[in-house]
């Protein structure tokens, strides 16, 4: 199966509360707009309450890495993101970009050593530290995100 045939999405039928589907340019002037309406999806979750910051800041990481890295500024390129809500299981959040991945293991910690200075590795470590679940797939060309 070819990865644009692989389904956006990946629920439980029937448990969800709000979805949505966002296709995107791989432009930075993308990145505000999309999060902004996931953002006021997210308000209608009463238990996400509290939590608005942690997910604004881990998902504009997740589309910048995806803009930057994955698509290197292309515009001609597309990001694909898909968020599911509901009361108990709270958000999930999926970037997939058309990129060749990467190896997660081999970012170096940006809070060790002389990688302080480093002017990359920071947002990976900051969706860690943000979200309660993070999955790399796809070769690192999709990122998988669930505050609870």
């Amino acid at each position: 199966m070819s990865p644009e045939s692989l389904p956006v999405c990946e629920f439980i039928p029937g448990t969800i509360k709000l979805r949505i589907d966002v296709s995107m340019s791989a432009e930075v002037a993308s990145i505000s707009p999309v999060v902004h309406g996931i953002m006021a999806m997210a308000g209608q979750i009463h238990s996400l309450s509290g939590k608005e910051m942690e997910i604004e800041t881990a998902l504009r990481e997740a589309l910048a890495n995806a803009v930057t890295h994955g698509c290197a500024c292309d515009p001609n390129k597309v990001i694909h993101c898909c968020v599911a809500l509901d009361e108990t299981h709270g958000i999930l959040i999926i970037v997939r970009d058309p990129g060749d991945g990467y190896d997660p293991l081999r970012v170096p910690n940006p809070v060790v050593g002389e990688n302080i200075f480093s002017n990359h590795g920071r947002g990976i470590f900051l969706i860690n530290q943000l979200m309660d679940e993070v999955q790399i797939r796809r070769n690192g060309t999709e990122i998988v995100m669930r505050k609870k």
